[in-house]
Order: structure tokens, then sequence, then C-alpha cells
């Protein structure tokens, strides 16, 4: 594996005390914040995220990694909100979906060292749960419509490939559908989309592909999916990143509470901290 790359050291952040301007539910126990972030919104690349906590309270008092959802443009076009998707479900998202518009946050980055930009005539998406998330700026990086300072419109067709396990979960589709790519739902029942599982749809739309076109894959979500998908992918020589989603303690590499098994150049493996070295990986590259 390649060293380190200084650029995704924590010394390259910005802190911002900020507030939140919207704070609105999109599907069941889903939300989407927005704040002012001009600092993170200017240097953010698709796959990074930020820290985040409530200001001035003690409960709970570590920030929550959360992937950057989109980057948004003020009045005079530049980058300046970001917007944060969650999922209500432990301390810190369920106070943050009781707060009111106006409540203080802080937040700091962006963390990370992002996707990398591989140009291919298909880029997939394959994600579950509430692995969506860091895939609307890389989509639209893709397929040229957004610009986030490197290469961009690398890819000749986006596609997305979203699981829940059940349609009311499902969450942002409207975003990944006005951004025009290709989308296939799946979910565990049937309520929307395919009664079929998230690897299983993938191996269904690679084997439709024709074989000389280059394909790269994409995926986030619960860890056994990703992990189904990389094999997925590996059986039929397929590019693929997995964006990993270890939970995280400090988000600039102190705490090692967020490593993942990583296979090295020699064979072996050795622990990864996904906040600095990751969360973006090869997908060969996981000892699942």
């Amino acid at each position: 594996m390649s060293a380190l790359h200084a650029d995704y050291y924590a010394d390259q952040l910005v802190q911002h005390e900020s507030v939140l301007i919207e704070n609105v539910c999109i599907a069941e126990a889903t939300y989407r914040l927005r704040v002012a972030a001009p600092g993170i919104a200017a240097t953010a690349v698709p796959g990074q995220f930020v820290m985040i906590r409530l200001a001035g309270v003690d409960a709970p008092l570590i920030g929550r990694a959360l992937a950057i959802y989109d980057v948004v443009p003020d009045a005079s076009g530049q980058p300046t909100f970001i917007d944060l998707v969650y999922l209500k479900k432990g301390v810190f998202t369920t106070a943050c979906a009781e707060s009111p518009l106006g409540t203080k946050v802080s937040l700091w980055g962006p963390l990370g060292n992002g996707f990398t930009p591989r140009p291919c005539d298909h880029l997939i998406m394959a994600v579950g749960g509430i692995g969506q998330t860091p895939m609307l700026l890389l989509g639209r990086e893709a397929s040229g419509s957004q610009s986030f300072g490197r290469p961009n419109g690398w890819a000749k067709n986006v596609e997305l490939i979203y699981g829940a396990r059940r349609q009311s979960l499902l969450a942002g589709v409207p975003d990944f559908r006005d951004a025009g790519f290709q989308v296939q739902l799946c979910t565990d029942d049937g309520s929307e989309g395919q009664l079929a599982l998230v690897p299983d749809v993938l191996a269904v739309r690679l084997d439709e592909i024709d074989s000389d076109a280059v394909v790269r894959v994409v995926t986030c979500g619960p860890e056994i999916m990703m992990e189904k998908v990389a094999e997925v992918c590996r059986e039929r020589g397929v590019d693929c990143q997995v964006s990993m989603e270890t939970p995280m303690a400090c988000g600039i590499g102190i705490c090692f509470s967020c490593v993942a098994k990583v296979q090295q150049d020699d064979g072996e493996w050795d622990y990864k901290r996904t906040c600095v070295e990751g969360p973006i990986f090869d997908a060969e590259k996981i000892v699942w």
C-alpha cells in the first residue's frame, strides 16, 4: 500500500462554529441538515467527511463523523453551505433531529482521502442503508455537472443501485434522479423496486454490460453488503472502492478507534485508521 499522503492529515482541516439553517426529515428517521461552512465547502472532494457536534453541551461530548452529502453555493455562486444526512439512532443524532433551526454546532473538516477519479465507461454506485450519503457529489463530478478542483466528467454513464429494508427508509432518491443518474432501487420486503439485495442486483447489472466497457464500482453501507459487493466485483475483475463506515471518536487519527484491517503490498495485513488513511479503500485491500 502506498504511503499516507500528507493532505489526508488533520492539519489541513478548517473548523467552523455555525448554526442549523435547515434540518428536515427526508425519510423514515433520516434527516438532512444544512450549515454554513465556506472553508469546508470550498475545499471538500467527494467521499470526504466532517466531524460535527452540538456546541456548548457536554453530552454527547465527542463529535460524530458524517459524510458530506452536498455542497451548496450562496447567491453569488460561491460554495458556502454543506448538507449532511444522518439517521436518527444514537444520542447525538436524536439530539440533532430534535434541535430547532438556529441551534449552534461545531464542525471540522474536510477529513479523509475521498474517492479517486478514475476514467470509466460506467460508474456504478452500489449502496445500502445510509450509504448513499457520500455518493451524490461523486456522481456529479463523474458526470461533469460539478467540479471540485480536480478532473471531472470522467464517467460516460453514472448509475445508482440503492437498497434498504423498506421503502420508507430510502432517502434522497429524488436528488440522484434530478442529477440525471440511472437509479435502481431494491428493498428487503419488496415495498419499492426489486425484492432483492444490492450485491445481487449489481451482479445482474455487471453481467449486462458489454465486456469491452470499463466499469468502476463504488460502495458504501452495511459491512456485510460491502463485502458481498467486493466479492461480486472481484469475481468479474471490476475495479471497486469501498467507503468504510467504521465508528470514529476523534476523526483526526489520534485515538485509533476506527481501524480496519488492510492488506499490505507484502501480503500481510495491518490496521489502518479510516479517518486519515481512508475512509476510501480499494476493496481488494480490505480484510473483511
